[in-house]
């Protein structure tokens, strides 16, 4: 991976993005983007599009969102402490005296998630949303107020790391190493010649109610589309593999199967996979993907879709853990699907 790059994902991972308040992110990706789309564009819910050769009638889409899990301020009390309530699927039991930040409107507050002293009895064993509250340090609420309202995002306050064997760890690499992904993938296309349109959209929302995805969808009209996302690698302890099958990071992208997706679309991908020599690995979505790719295949007439995801480790935890190996074979993978589309495919199964 090219350093500027590399940098532009580290950058990502540092930038908030709760689900809801992603303006900070989004604009970031804008501008990188801008640097190589024939056209960037966004729209009313925040979504940007960066968008290669669009006067093309094939039309692919890529999207990955940005936003990532979250709290939000839902009480002050009269000592000032802070009750929360979530933003996409958090859990309260891994935020047990975890340091956070308060995205107020005027600055950022520093607090932390206070957890009982064993001597105290300790913390309970099941961990509720109300059971949990942030200790800003402050003297009352009037004092909290000063800094902090009803509604306001709590992130947890960790940045990323490189541990053994290009192994990235970070909060949110669900799913900003998918925005990135997109954003790598619309660059490398861009240095070729294509035979197809190709958007490349950074979604809003994901985490909550993916109205990015359907915004997106619903606008552009896509000949087909492929979310970008991660799932559960499944290579560590205590994971029954038999009930959640074999994946492993390191072992390269991961291709869903199942009923939302198109199989035309899976298999372009991989022979791609096979031209390229690049591992390739398989998970189970026989209802629903639970990704944007649900949104989007219900957009406008109907879209064909498919589903490419990074294996990741300890999914929504303050510390999540993904392989730069197979993020950069997921981004050669589809700019390889991308390069061998001739604009003629047909996507219908009974063609």
């Amino acid at each position: 991976m090219r350093k500027e790059s590399k940098e532009f994902l580290e950058e990502l991972l540092l930038t908030p993005s709760p689900s809801g308040n992603e303006v900070e992110i989004q604009r970031k990706w804008m501008d990188y983007v801008k640097g190589f789309a024939d056209k960037v564009e966004t729209d009313m819910v925040g979504n940007v599009i960066g968008v290669i050769n669009p006067d093309k009638p094939f039309k692919v889409m890529l999207a990955g969102h940005c936003d990532e899990i979250a709290f939000m301020v839902n009480y002050i009390d009269d000592s000032g402490y802070l009750y929360l309530a979530k933003s996409g699927s958090i859990s309260p039991k891994v935020a047990l005296g975890m340091r956070v930040k308060i995205m107020g409107k005027r600055d950022v507050i520093k607090g932390v998630v206070g957890v009982k002293a064993q001597h105290h009895g300790g913390a309970a064993d099941e961990v509720k949303i109300e059971d949990i509250y942030i200790d800003c340090g402050a003297r009352d609420r009037e004092d909290m107020e000063k800094h902090v309202a009803v509604g306001d995002y709590v992130i947890y306050d960790t940045g990323y790391e490189y541990i053994h064997n290009d192994k990235l760890v970070g909060r949110g690499l669900d799913n900003r190493t998918g925005a990135f992904i997109v954003a790598e993938v619309l660059r490398r296309v861009s240095e070729k010649d294509v035979n197809v349109a190709v958007y490349g959209v950074s979604t809003v929302n994901e985490e909550t109610n993916m109205g990015g995805a359907y915004f997106a969808g619903a606008n552009i009209e896509p000949t087909m589309a492929i979310a970008c996302d991660v799932s559960f690698a499944t290579d560590y302890p205590e994971i029954d593999n038999k009930k959640y099958g074999r994946v492993k990071l390191g072992k390269g992208p991961i291709l869903s199967k199942g009923a939302p997706i198109n199989n035309k679309i899976n298999e372009l991908l991989e022979r791609a996979a096979e031209e390229k020599e690049i591992p390739i690995q398989y998970e189970l979505t026989p209802r629903l993907t639970g990704t944007d790719a649900d949104k989007i295949r219900f957009s406008g007439r109907g879209v064909p879709v498919a589903l490419v995801s990074l294996p990741l480790r300890y999914m929504h935890s303050p510390s999540e853990v993904a392989s730069l190996t197979d993020i950069e074979n997921e981004i050669e993978l589809l700019v390889q699907f991308i390069l061998s589309l001739k604009g003629d495919e047909s996507l219908k199964p009974l063609e």
